[in-house]
């Protein structure tokens, strides 16, 4: 566990993830606290940057989209931030990760279902960003498990 981060703070977290929609005085219960140390607790964490975003999980196949995760590999010589600077202008791509191993971008794209326009949004990628090695495509067809913690 990081510093500064207490078990409490760890089962406030745990439940977020679960359904963020949790109210301070559901959490409270839930922790056999009150409402105003979870309110304490979740103001230090948001203000240290440990909690960073709220957020939805949509079904986009139920949404009429389709979800891709492109794996970026990227030449020794290329600026990686650069690259993901032109990538977060991108409105398709919704989440940027660097990574270590095969790849050192993950992105994962929400677009249109048309094959077409997929391959706009691909081909707008690649192009603009030089010194790209290689690109792996994967479909996500459903999302089964998503627990950040």
């Amino acid at each position: 566990m990081a510093k500064g981060i207490s078990e409490i703070d760890m089962k406030i977290l745990k439940l977020l993830s679960k359904n963020a929609r949790l109210t301070y005085k559901e959490l409270a219960e839930m922790l056999g606290t009150t409402r105003q140390r979870v309110s304490r607790r979740m103001d230090r964490l948001e203000k240290s940057g440990i909690v960073r975003k709220y957020t939805v999980i949509p079904d986009y196949e139920a949404l009429g989209y389709s979800h891709l995760v492109l794996g970026i590999t990227l030449g020794p010589s290329v600026d990686i931030d650069e690259v993901i600077e032109k990538l977060r202008q991108i409105e398709e791509v919704k989440v940027i990760e660097r990574a270590l191993g095969t790849h050192n971008l993950v992105l994962h794209i929400i677009g249109p279902k048309d094959m077409r326009e997929l391959e706009k949004i691909i081909s707008r990628i690649s192009k603009n960003n030089h010194g790209l090695e290689k690109m792996d495509i994967t479909f996500v067809t459903e999302i089964v498990k998503f627990e950040t913690l």
